[in-house]
């Protein structure tokens, strides 16, 4: 008879395919759709400031890119570690997974907000701030760094309860830091109520706190008598044989959100040499489309702690039903947001903006940039397929060929003959290249597991 606890948790080995992904989809959906959204609201009340601010934001959004990658890299591993170790029955080295994202989310921390407080401008430069936008990014900056440990923690932990098939605690966590963040944002920028007008800086101010509230919560749900783990203090104290297989999944991710980073620090730059206007286009563009991206990433959210667990159980049949149903799953949504986007650009815009200048440049920008959104989902999918099988480097080499070697050059090119249009360009021919190579890898590595399959099924009779 199974216990309130088991009832609760998703049976990850056995139930339908189908309906663990859209029960483990759903929730995770929701989550990023929330925080999404969180930051359309952050960016809709900076946007009320001025046009610059909507830039300084977005030279800003890089790094943010980059301590989401940290927090999400270590998080992949340790939830890919502890999905597989769930799966194989080995309890101690799933606690200690856990144990693990406490140190590292606090030793991580520390090291950034020593860092960009200390060398802010420098970083800023680096990340493509001009002149007129520099001192509002500054702003920002300074501020927001504070809530990194919090953040990491957030993140890490997220994929921890979806590893043991607990999706709804990360929905739920999502959600809080979003409304919190969406209630003291008019609060802290505008000064209403009782709070001083701070403009650009209480933005972060309300990011900041939003992220130390939901740090607790993450905290009280890990340590509950629902979680499957079971942390002492011996398990926080580094263990580097558990720290290193964690990297050996989550330094790809890591690796992988360093490139976007610098890509979208690239963008900024080439961007930068039209007007500050270009690069509040990009900002907008880049949070509408972010909406949307956010029901493909649910998905992949999904996909990676099934397959994890599947793989360590030696279950490939269903690893191969996870692919199939998921990447039909995720191209129905990647072309409904296609031509939602498409269809919809302007009206999606002018909730934020109404400056003609800057729509002049947005919309066909969001349009363009959006061309080859049914290509997305199931890259997704794969590449999450592969991070829950431990393939790690493979995930880097797929995701770091598509920022490097195809988006760096094409933003560099397509604007000599197509103008500032060539910019945005930049990312549907790389879609097109990424999602042929992706799709001969994860060929490759299904036909590997249909025939690690037969030869299991061949050998079992002779041995019995």
């Amino acid at each position: 008879m199974k216990t309130n606890k088991e009832k609760k948790l998703l049976d990850l080995g056995q139930s339908s395919i189908g309906s663990l992904l859209f029960k483990m989809s759903l929730p995770s959906v929701t989550a990023m759709l929330v925080m999404a959204m969180y930051n359309v609201v952050d960016t809709f009340w900076v946007s009320k400031i001025n046009p610059e601010s909507i830039a300084a934001l977005t030279i800003c959004f890089p790094i943010q890119i980059l301590l989401g990658g940290i927090g999400i890299g270590t998080g992949v591993g340790a939830g890919s570690f502890a999905s597989r170790m769930l799966g194989a029955g080995e309890k101690s080295r799933v606690n200690g997974a856990a144990g693990q994202i406490i140190f590292l989310s606090a030793f991580l921390g520390m090291i950034i907000i020593f860092s960009c407080t200390i060398f802010c401008e420098p970083i800023l430069n680096f990340f493509g701030a001009t002149e007129i936008i520099l001192p509002l990014s500054r702003q920002y900056l300074v501020v927001v760094v504070f809530g990194s440990p919090f953040l990491f923690f957030t993140m890490m932990s997220d994929y921890l309860f979806r590893a043991e098939g607990n999706p709804n605690i990360p929905m739920f966590v999502i959600i809080t830091s979003a409304l919190l963040n969406a209630v003291l944002d008019p609060l802290f920028i505008f000064g209403w109520g009782p709070f001083p007008e701070m403009g650009i800086r209480g933005a972060a101010i309300a990011t900041v706190t939003a992220q130390f509230s939901t740090f607790f919560l993450s905290l009280y749900f890990l340590f509950s008598q629902h979680s499957e783990y079971h942390i002492s203090f011996r398990d926080i104290i580094p263990q580097y044989s558990i720290i290193i297989p964690i990297y050996h999944v989550g330094l790809p991710s890591l690796i992988t959100n360093i490139a976007m980073s610098s890509v979208l620090m690239i963008y900024n730059h080439k961007l930068g040499s039209f007007n500050h206007l270009a690069i509040a286009a990009m900002g907008l563009g880049f949070r509408i489309n972010g909406i949307f991206m956010m029901f493909l990433f649910g998905i992949g959210h999904a996909v990676m702690p099934l397959t994890g667990f599947n793989y360590g159980a030696r279950n490939y049949i269903r690893i191969s039903e996870i692919a199939r149903v998921a990447t039909i799953f995720s191209s129905i949504i990647g072309g409904i947001s296609f031509l939602l986007i498409e269809i919809f650009a302007r009206p999606l815009l002018t909730i934020f903006t109404v400056d003609p200048e800057l729509l002049a440049i947005a919309v066909p920008a969001l349009r363009i940039y959006v061309a080859t959104q049914i290509l997305a989902g199931p890259m997704i999918v794969w590449i999450n397929i592969l991070l829950g099988m431990g393939k790690g480097v493979a995930s880097m080499i797929l995701m770091l060929g598509r920022q490097l070697l195809f988006v760096v050059p094409l933003i560099h090119i397509m604007p000599r003959y197509f103008g500032l249009d060539g910019v945005w360009m930049a990312q549907p021919v790389s879609n097109i290249i990424s999602f042929s190579i992706i799709f001969l890898w994860i060929k490759i590595e299904m036909s590997r597991l249909r025939k690690e399959m037969s030869a299991t099924v061949t050998h079992t009779p002779q041995e019995s």
